[in-house]
């Protein structure tokens, strides 16, 4: 009993001293909306990617026994390329052509000096030498038999 005594009077120091221990205060946490408004931001629209034309490659012609380029043909060059610089993944076979006049063999030879020609001048305009072969057909396909000079030209033909 003697330890009794004792134990109160410490029991009620200690209590003094130290005090009561204190209840945890847990503050509310608000209450999250189920949705969060946000400010409006104005998207800017992208701008729509321009639809690509038909694909048409244009044919060109030549005067009489020449390879050369005319003023008519490069204007039409330059509107295949633009084509082609469009259509990035397109390869393109150039067919010379020529009239019945001369012999097959120079036929053959000049036609390939006009597809070579009109290929160099596209090579010229940025086309990548990839994506052009050429070939001779002499006169072995005419556009027109009843007119030379529509036979006398290159064709552009998808590979």
């Amino acid at each position: 009993m003697r330890y009794f005594r004792l134990a109160i009077p410490l029991f009620l120091i200690l209590v003094l001293f130290m005090g009561c221990p204190k209840k945890q205060v847990i503050e509310p946490v608000e209450e999250i909306p189920e949705e969060i408004p946000y400010e409006e931001v104005e998207i800017p629209e992208m701008p729509e990617e321009p639809e690509k034309p038909d694909f048409v490659l244009e044919r060109i012609f030549f005067g009489f026994d020449k390879s050369d380029i005319t003023a008519d043909a490069a204007e039409s060059l330059r509107k295949n390329a633009t084509m082609l610089e469009l259509y990035s993944e397109v390869r393109v076979n150039i067919e010379g052509h020529c009239c019945e006049i001369g012999t097959a063999e120079y036929n053959l030879a000049l036609g390939e000096r006009r597809a070579k020609t009109a290929r160099e001048y596209l090579l010229m305009l940025g086309i990548t030498p990839d994506r052009l072969t050429t070939v001779s057909y002499g006169e072995e396909k005419p556009l027109d038999p009843s007119n030379l000079e529509r036979n006398r030209r290159c064709e552009f033909m998808l590979q």
